[in-house]
């Protein structure tokens, strides 16, 4: 068995490296975004022609972004959604939203201090991380059926 990982959230730590260095030698494929803020956030813009409203600019970018979003999540077997501390990650909870709604396996990463306000991104997921090396444990049983040791 192999699986395919889509890794959304965050962008401003190395959560994914994380993931991807410990499942190294099992069988799963990842994908995500475009974790370059600058190439995220000007995409629309650079491609398709300049904005004077900023949000234009941002409904450009955000809806080429969404191309490839949408294509990881539907292509995925299982959805890892990060929820960092430092911002509010409104797409973050979108994509979990759009994992949950297409019946995909959710994995939501978050500190405990998110509790609270992500109950309903919780109570959608299979499982609610607190730290990489847990997603890591949780591939590794799913493919293998061992457990951590």
């Amino acid at each position: 068995m192999s699986l395919n990982v889509y890794l959304s959230g965050e962008i401003h730590t190395d959560w994914r490296d994380q993931i991807i260095e410990g499942a190294s030698k099992l069988q799963v494929s990842f994908t995500g975004p475009v974790t370059d803020h600058d190439a995220s956030d000007d995409c629309g813009v650079a491609i398709l022609g300049e904005e004077p409203n900023k949000f234009w600019h941002d409904h450009k970018g955000a809806k080429l972004n969404a191309i490839r979003t949408r294509k990881g999540i539907e292509e995925a077997d299982i959805v890892v959604v990060r929820f960092g501390e430092k911002y509010k990650q409104w797409n973050a909870a979108f994509d979990a939203g759009y994992a949950a709604a297409l019946g995909k396996s959710l994995i939501v990463l978050h500190g405990p201090e998110h509790q609270h306000a992500l109950k309903e991104v919780d109570a959608a997921a299979l499982a609610v991380a607190e730290e990489p090396r847990q997603v890591v444990e949780i591939l590794r049983y799913v493919l293998t059926g061992e457990l951590p040791g």
